[in-house]
């Protein structure tokens, strides 16, 4: 197998994720109808993927370090794929939801171990960009995901899943690029160095990041009909524009990690976006808050190629464990978001923009750690 389609093999597992995770957004109706149960019952595969996926990742990382990187990430393919083979097959909502939950505990031993691969055969000087790589296929997965899961729904929504084990499938037989391994005499990588006060307090971060970006896509949404009187289409076509600036961005914004640093990029990009979110939940016209929300996009980069390259280019032992967790962190804040700012919105929703605004722009600068220097072990 040549290095450059394993390489390239790196950054199309980071798309597979988030679509994996997405593609069901747009054909819940289908789903439901097909399964017998309402929409609101069939959006529970959304949540059955996502919540063990972010359990899952708190321990992946350290895990597939101690198994090797090789044959657990070829595992993880194999077992997404088999989980999604059966999603296509599973007669009852039961049997979905089951299918669904291996599927994010699949994605959970991929995408820290695809990250913590790519920094080991990354130059250090060429770090942010290779992350920014990789975020813009991940922002890529998430914006695609529904279109392509509303494309299956016209023919069969349980087609959408059999791609999906096809890709998985073939990610599985190519395998990630030779070398990508520690060193013979690494010791076992431990959770505990994961668990590092650095770490967390980078999870911090990535848990604001996206809890108070990206997570809170519903509330626009919600606005998007409230305020606006947008048409569903018109509200899918409003927050795409998140996902494109993310796609167009994510390699330029790795640049200007390479440039500046991880921590100067991530607070450029909690304030601003602090600022945005504010824009988008005050905004009287559409179109500035369309704007507001596609800028708060290239925000989004900035905060989570950000956190990745601090973790990755970071000191301490079992790296990979470390990105895993703060990785965790993320999607355990997209994950609350909806629960903790929904009844706000019902109440007050001016306060449901301003207040994760708010804690996004105050706790951000405190808790994220300043650069260190990057040694040139291997991010076990």
């Amino acid at each position: 197998m040549s290095a450059a389609l394993q390489r390239a093999a790196l950054y199309v597992g980071g798309f597979l994720g988030p679509f994996g995770g997405g593609v069901v957004i747009s054909m819940l109706p289908e789903i439901g109808a097909d399964t017998g149960v309402s929409t609101g019952d069939a959006a529970l595969t959304i949540t059955a993927y996502l919540g063990p996926f972010a359990l899952a990742m708190l321990v992946s990382g350290t895990l597939g370090a101690r198994w090797g990187r090789e044959r657990t990430v070829r595992t993880a393919y194999a077992v997404y794929a088999l989980a999604a083979l059966a999603s296509a097959l599973a007669p009852t909502m039961t049997l979905l939801l089951g299918t669904r939950v291996l599927q994010g505990v699949a994605n959970a031993f991929t995408t820290p171990l695809l990250l913590a691969a790519l920094a080991v055969i990354t130059p250090k000087d060429q770090l942010g960009r290779a992350l920014g790589l990789f975020g813009a296929m991940q922002a890529a997965g998430q914006t695609i995901a529904p279109l392509v899961g509303g494309l299956a729904a016209e023919v069969g929504w349980r087609w959408a899943f059999v791609v999906l084990a096809a890709a998985a499938a073939v990610l599985a037989v190519i395998g990630l690029p030779s070398g990508i391994g520690g060193p013979p005499d690494a010791a076992p990588a431990r959770l505990r160095d994961a668990l590092r006060p650095r770490v967390l307090r980078i999870g911090l971060v990535a848990l604001l990041g996206w809890g108070a970006l990206g997570g809170l896509s519903f509330l626009l949404a919600f606005r998007a009909q409230d305020f606006f009187g947008l048409t569903p289409a018109q509200r899918g076509a409003l927050l795409t524009g998140f996902g494109i600036a993310g796609i167009l961005s994510a390699r330029r914004v790795g640049a200007l990690v390479d440039r500046i640093g991880a921590t100067a990029t991530v607070l450029i990009g909690s304030l601003a976006g602090a600022a945005l979110v504010v824009v988008v939940g005050l905004a009287p016209m559409l179109w500035l808050a369309a704007i507001a929300w596609f800028v708060a996009g290239v925000a989004s980069q900035c905060v989570l190629v950000g956190v990745n390259a601090a973790v990755l280019g970071g000191e301490g032992r079992n790296r990979g464990g470390a990105v895993s967790v703060v990785q965790a962190f993320r999607f355990g804040g997209g994950a609350a978001a909806p629960m903790a700012l929904t009844p706000l919105y019902a109440a007050a929703p001016v306060a449901s923009f301003v207040l994760p605004a708010l804690l996004l722009a105050i706790v951000a600068p405190v808790a994220m750690p300043r650069d260190t220097a990057t040694p040139r072990d291997d991010p076990a």
